[in-house]
């Protein structure tokens, strides 16, 4: 203990003074704790010292104290100076009465006990020492300062001192967010016990200093001083971790790096929202105070941890006040809305409008922040109304045996929310119909019971129904609620008389008779009742399906007798059977009819003679390999058919001669050939077959076999087969169609063709093409196109002499024809003409033309002026027969095309 004083105040000088608010004096009550340790920890592991005394505003000591425990396990703290400070297990110092520090040295001495080894160690102890000195630059400044890990004191176990580098963990700064100051504002100081003997400089890293967000906090290099340069928003960025380094002039670091951590302070700078503006819910009808309804939320930005973000509900006005201006109220922490008041009923009010507010700063009216949203809550329907019926009897009438018709609607009322399982009705017959001949399905629109009936009811049996039905709804009421009186109704139902249709008793009715029964034999009376008891009426009888016509019946009173022999191989028999529809008719209004079927079994007797099948065969010439298998045939059954016996017949005489007929059983023979070999063609062989009836039946059936060439294969190969089966009527018939068909197209094409041959003839004209030179013009068609004097009038071409004197004179239109003239003769060109008389001929033929009245295109007396003005077609007067051939400008014949080239040698070539 002596070791521990003696050291105490050496250990005092080493600590530096710890920073303050605004006050100087600081007067540490009684009560308030100073954290020296959060919790025990393991050796060699890091304790927070907070040195952090009373409340912020009065003292407050922005740093915290950190260092390396003093070893050891699990230890006990235990403070010097029990008479000013206590310690508890959790590490905690408490002032024990006011004291005053202003200008005093105040060193706390904390030790601990190794409670492993039940030993006090004295290296184990650790000082912590409060300091205040009159003047000191911290209390000028009041700015807080961090002082870099410093070489701290340590006893050894031999009692000797010796120095350790401690390492500090600076508390987390604080900053309000908002803050308004003049910028930039200091926040601490950063120094380092070496800066007395060598020049340092500060520096700051992290975000916030040099990385995004940059800018935001500077140090002075020099004093160390850190600084923020405007205003922080805790709901962008919470806390800032930063890392400050010191550095010699060389850039030497001389202190390892210590951590800031900036906590920005909430200011309630933000409303809360809601996240709806409008918020539905619902809530059943006649739930009980208490009924949880819906959630309402709302959220702010601020911290949540503090009371700027802490929110409180409450219900601001409720629409409709009814019943009540209080049915709701809410959870003001949570904003749970439940029912606080009885009556809530959906057929009054089918929804309530509540206006909900939210208040930060834990509801407090006068700092708090507030917002509204609307709270839309709809009122549910149960079952709380039964459906009543409209009156209490119904009253309806039906038709005896009609079924599936409404017989009457019956309607009801209920509160309920429309078409909801507890508004639709389920309708009950509870009396009245003990077999079951009507239902009520219930309409879905309407919700309305349609009485319907299901099963025919007989007026005779039954003239009307009192029916008691009941309505229910699709779910059951809820509890405490019964179905009223008017739930229950009566129903009146009439049956309506008609006039019903005969019934054949037995329908069908059946009788066994024996085939062959001769006609005008006498069979059964089939007799109808009339199920209309009430009413006198006469029953006529007749028959409506027979299909072989066998039977008739009496209209009066229903005999059944035969008009034709019955025969059970008749193809309208199905197995043994044969069917009659006879009809019974009332007298009544309307008249009313019935059907009933008589069913008649036949029996069989031997009225059928065997034949033989097949009819007809095939057989080679030679006998090897052939033989034919027969069958007999019998319409008639067992014992009145096989087994049969077969015979060949004695006449003709050959054919015994060329044919044996050897039996193979009961029902089947086999016919060969006797001799060796049988000319082809078409032979019947009657073969006689007998059958086993108890007066027995034959019949010689003629069997045809067609005798042919065969091949090795035993099949026939010759043209005699086709031959013989020759052509039928329908094919002869097809074949002379076709033949008569292609005949009228021949005749029509020959006669297209001769049609089309004179309209060739009426087409050419009197002069012969290649000859006439108007129709080489024509022909060419190199006249030139688009002309404007193109529609010219051919009446100006008439020739003079046609006309009568008085009418002979320049511009008369004329009609266009030809004159009639004696044929004018042109110069005959040699077959073989020399070149050099081509000129001359063209010449002659030039005049010939001139002179020839009847050369068109009769232009003696064309009228210029009908061309038109501007016309592209060159002057006529070229071609006059008076001009010269000397004069003529021939080579834009050349320009005309191919056909033209060889006329333009001829006159464009000059005297050569």
């Amino acid at each position: 203990e002596d070791s521990i004083i003696g050291i105490k105040h050496s250990l005092c000088a080493l600590v530096s003074a710890l920073p303050f608010g605004d006050k100087t004096v600081c007067d540490v009550c009684t009560g308030r704790a100073v954290s020296v340790g959060q919790k025990l920890l393991q050796r060699n592991k890091r304790l927070s010292w907070p040195a952090r005394i009373a409340d912020a505003g009065v003292c407050l000591l922005s740093s915290t104290v950190s260092f390396l425990d003093c070893g050891g396990g699990e230890v006990w703290f235990q403070v010097e100076d029990k008479h000013d400070f206590s310690v508890n297990e959790d590490g905690g110092v408490y002032a024990l009465h006011h004291l005053n520090l202003l200008g005093k040295e105040k060193a706390v001495l904390v030790y601990a006990h190794d409670l492993h080894t039940k030993q006090l160690n004295i290296h184990d102890a650790c000082l912590l020492s409060l300091q205040v000195k009159p003047g000191d630059a911290t209390l000028t400044q009041q700015v807080p300062e961090i002082l870099f890990p410093w070489r701290s004191v340590v006893v050894r176990g031999d009692g000797t001192l010796r120095r350790v580098k401690r390492d500090w963990v600076i508390p987390p700064i604080n900053v309000p967010e908002n803050s308004r100051g003049q910028f930039p504002e200091d926040l601490v100081r950063i120094r380092s016990d070496r800066d007395k003997n060598r020049m340092l400089r500060y520096s700051v890293t992290g975000p916030g200093a040099d990385q995004p967000p940059t800018g935001i906090f500077i140090i002075n290099p020099i004093s160390g001083q850190l600084s923020v340069t405007k205003p922080l928003d805790r709901e962008h960025i919470s806390n800032f971790h930063l890392r400050a380094h010191a550095v010699d002039l060389n850039g030497n670091q001389v202190e390892n790096p210590i951590d800031i951590v900036i906590n920005v302070i909430d200011q309630n700078d933000n409303r809360p929202e809601f996240t709806h503006s409008i918020f539905n819910g619902s809530v059943p009808e006649g739930s009980k105070p208490g009924s949880f309804v819906m959630t309402v939320t709302a959220v702010d930005k601020d911290d949540p941890k503090t009371a700027n973000g802490m929110l409180r509900y409450k219900i601001l006005s409720q629409n409709p006040q009814s019943p009540s201006s209080n049915m709701f109220t809410i959870n003001n922490k949570t904003g749970d809305i439940i029912t606080v008041a009885a009556g809530l009923d959906r057929e009054k009010v089918t929804q309530y409008t509540l206006i909900i507010q939210a208040t930060d700063m834990e509801g407090n009216p006068t700092y708090g922040l507030s917002n509204t949203a609307t709270t839309v809550i709809r009122i549910t329907d149960v079952n709380d109304n039964a459906p009543e019926f409209t009156t209490e009897t119904f009253f309806g009438e039906v038709h005896e045996n009609r079924v599936n018709v409404i017989v009457a609607n019956l309607t009801v009322t209920d509160k309920d929310q429309p078409h909801t399982p507890a508004w639709s009705a389920v309708y009950r017959i509870i009396a009245g119909d003990p077999t079951g001949r009507f239902s009520i399905p219930t309409d879905p629109t309407t919700n309305e019971g349609l009485l319907t009936v299901v099963k025919p009811i007989d007026y005779e049996s039954t003239r009307s129904f009192m029916l008691t039905v009941e309505a229910e709804n699709e779910v059951t009421l809820v509890r405490g609620i019964h179905l009223p009186r008017q739930s229950t109704a009566t129903v009146s139902v009439r049956i309506l008389d008609l006039n019903e249709s005969p019934e054949f008793r037995p329908n069908p009715k059946s009788m066994r008779l024996e085939e062959g029964l001769s006609a005008g034999s006498m069979l059964t009376t089939f007799t109808a009742q009339d199920p209309d008891r009430y009413m006198r009426q006469t029953i006529r009888y007749s028959k409506m399906y027979d299909p072989a016509n066998w039977l008739e019946i009496n209209p009066a009173n229903g005999q059944i007798s035969t008009i034709a022999i019955l025969d059970r191989e008749s193809p309208y028999i199905k197995n043994n059977h044969y069917n009659v529809t006879f009809m019974a008719s009332d007298n009544g209004t309307p008249p009313a009819s019935g059907t009933g079927t008589l069913q008649i079994y036949l029996t069989d007797i031997n009225d059928n003679a065997p034949h033989v099948f097949p009819l007809e065969v095939e057989m080679c010439e030679r006998p090897e390999p052939n033989a034919l298998n027969l069958t007999a045939s019998d319409p008639d059954l067992s014992p009145n058919a096989g087994p049969f016996a077969f015979e060949l017949a004695n006449r003709p005489s050959d054919v015994r001669r060329n044919w044996t007929l050897h039996r193979l059983n009961g029902e089947h023979a086999q016919l060969r050939l006797r001799i060796g070999f049988l000319a082809s063609g078409l032979y019947e062989v009657p073969i006689t077959i007998t059958d086993s009836g108890n007066l027995p039946m034959s019949n010689t059936s003629y069997l045809r076999v067609k005798v042919c060439q065969c091949d090795h294969h035993g099949d026939c190969v010759d043209m005699e087969r086709i031959i013989a089966a020759g052509l039928g009527t329908g094919a002869i018939i097809a074949i002379l169609i076709c033949i008569i068909i292609l005949l009228v197209l021949v005749l029509l094409f020959v006669m297209w063709m001769k049609r089309r041959d004179k309209e060739r003839q009426a087409k050419q004209l009197l002069i012969d093409p290649e000859d006439d030179v108007r129709d080489n013009i024509l022909k060419y068609d190199e006249e030139g196109g688009g002309e404007e004097d193109q529609d010219y009038d051919l009446s100006q071409l008439q020739q003079p002499d046609a006309l009568e004197p008085e009418c002979v004179k320049v511009g008369i239109r004329r009609l266009d024809e030809r004159p009639l003239h004696h044929d004018h003769q042109y110069p005959l060109r040699s077959a073989a003409p020399h070149p050099g008389d081509i000129g001359d001929f063209i010449h002659e033929g030039l005049k010939a033309a001139d002179n020839d009245p009847t050369a068109p295109p009769y232009d003696s007396l064309l009228v210029f002026d009908y061309e038109g003005s501007g016309s592209t077609a060159g002057s006529l007067s070229s071609l006059h027969s008076s001009s010269s051939c000397g004069d003529q400008d021939y080579d834009y014949l050349g320009d005309w095309g191919p056909r033209f080239r060889k006329l333009a040698d001829l006159y464009g070539g000059g005297d050569d």
